[in-house]
């Protein structure tokens, strides 16, 4: 029972990233922010519908339980959700799950950004290991682990790419790395 009302608490707060992010990128758009990396978004969305349907196979299916390691795993995700509200938070109106950029804008460096180029992808490869642990979901967490892994080493380079042709991104990371 505890894994399915997990499953949907996660889900709910998924659809409410999304509708967040739709909105931002409308208005983004409006403003004159340009997308890229369309052609891998579609795959992006999938690979996060299939972990959700796998760990749904992998718990039912192989009849599993909840790690006895749970308070670790359970402790680790709940962590990962700080970052998640302070990566959203810290993005503010440029949050989104898409690419999208605002030409000649200011690269954000608060919050996690100070820190980390990509925050974000760090937190999702986290709840995809925690998560799938946190219900002894070993194939859903290696199998899913790894596409995630190849994703983003085909996403973090348009990203990278499109900031740093459009704004001051890699000038602004330069200089900070030198501090």
């Amino acid at each position: 029972m505890i894994f399915y009302l997990f499953i949907l608490l996660l889900i709910a707060q998924r659809i409410g990233e999304l509708v967040l992010a739709r909105n931002n990128e409308e208005r983004m758009k409006k403003e004159g922010g340009l997308e890229f990396g369309t052609t891998h978004y579609p795959w992006i969305v999938l690979l996060h519908l299939g972990f959700f349907i796998s760990l749904f196979a992998e718990y039912t299916l192989l009849d599993q339980t909840p790690s006895v390691y749970w308070k670790i795993w359970l402790s680790l995700f709940l962590l990962a959700q700080v970052g998640r509200v302070w990566v959203i938070s810290s993005l503010g109106p440029y949050w989104n799950t898409k690419i999208i950029v605002m030409p000649s804008a200011e690269p954000v460096s608060r919050g996690p950004y100070k820190y980390v180029k990509h925050p974000n992808y760090v937190i999702v490869a986290v709840e995809i290991i925690v998560i799938s642990l946190l219900f002894n979901a070993y194939f859903t967490a290696i199998i899913f682990s790894c596409l995630n892994a190849w994703m983003m080493s085909v996403r973090i380079p348009i990203e990278e790419r499109a900031l740093s042709n459009l704004t001051s991104y890699a000038g602004h990371f330069s200089k900070n790395n030198k501090k």
